[in-house]
């Protein structure tokens, strides 16, 4: 793994901070365009976040940029090799988690991990595997099979063997889906620990607690990138003016703000609603119109509240 100080060669064979350079990407499967004309940059010893809903083109891109698809159209460099010509280069230099558990279930931890050890080539495999199963405080349950292990247990595994040949860049797709908060919040510490170290990371997830812990995050709906930046930059850009509405009958007023033409987002949220409109005056009138046994109280707008209204205004692509 580079350290902190370490440059990644660009294409013209300089240093450079930017490890993901992707221009204009696009691919189709079955006559549907997947991922529209996409692109990104992510820098070095930066966390990426990803986001997006299911079918938006997330895993398609993630594999597109670690040279296990084609791209139909654009160009690209990861970690400065060309991603059409150079796969084999960002392959032993990448470490990618999938979705789908991989490891063998009747294998014990520390034997997943001596023969992930073996298939990379390392030069002392049980050293490596011994080396991961400490950093991820696997040591108490290395001769458990992973077949019994729980959500979080197989993520730490799964983690482990990304790890294990020490690559540049760390591509995890949905890594906490289905699992309890407490290893998720155990997982990314791990993810924070590993970018100080130099890594960088490209995570996919839908958990917004987990996007506001990356450095800089990209929402793509629909194969279409919608928004990049930081937390607040993407808050910002949006341009959304909310409030937290109380009182009585709120399910009914959600129904009537639906069809109100200036209300951009309305959501329940436990006994109260959230509404956002791009029109600060309008959502004003609007307090005043639907008072009545309410209290309409401006608030600030949320990732979340901008990730609903992108979603709303996104145009699905299996249509």
């Amino acid at each position: 793994m580079s350290s902190a100080d370490d440059g990644v060669q660009g294409p013209d064979g300089q240093s450079s901070d930017i490890v993901i350079d992707a221009k204009g990407l696009s691919k189709s499967f079955g006559g549907r365009k997947v991922v529209d004309k996409l692109s990104m940059q992510v820098r070095r010893g930066r966390i990426h976040g990803f986001l997006g809903p299911n079918g938006s083109g997330k895993t398609t891109t993630i594999r597109m940029l670690c040279g296990l698809l084609t791209p139909d159209e654009g160009e690209g460099f990861c970690l400065g090799f060309d991603i059409r010509k150079q796969q084999t280069e960002i392959k032993r230099r990448t470490g990618y988690m999938t979705q789908k558990f991989s490891l063998y279930a009747d294998l014990t931890i520390a034997e997943n991990l001596e023969f992930i050890g073996r298939v990379f080539g390392l030069p002392d495999p049980k050293k490596a595997a011994r080396e991961a199963i400490e950093r991820l405080g696997l040591s108490g349950r290395k001769n458990q099979l992973a077949g019994e292990l729980s959500g979080g247990w197989k993520q730490r595994l799964a983690l482990g063997a990304c790890i294990m040949p020490k690559p540049d860049l760390l591509l995890l797709d949905e890594p906490t889906a289905g699992v309890d908060p407490k290893a998720r919040r155990d997982f990314w510490d791990e993810i924070h620990s590993f970018a100080q170290e130099g890594m960088t990371v490209l995570v996919s997830t839908h958990y917004m607690d987990e996007a506001e812990r990356c450095h800089e995050i990209a929402y793509i709906a629909y194969g279409h990138l919608l928004a990049q930046g930081t937390v607040e930059q993407i808050v910002a850009q949006a341009k959304l003016s909310t409030c937290t509405v109380e009182g009585e009958a709120l399910s009914a007023l959600a129904e009537q703000l639906k069809h109100e033409p200036a209300v951009a987002m309305v959501a329940p949220f436990g006994a109260r609603l959230h509404v956002a409109s791009h029109d600060a005056a309008a959502l004003a009138a609007l307090a005043q119109k639907y008072a009545g046994a309410r209290t309409w109280t401006p608030d600030a707008p949320t990732l979340e509240d901008v990730f609903i209204d992108l979603m709303t205004r996104a145009q699905d692509n299996y249509q």
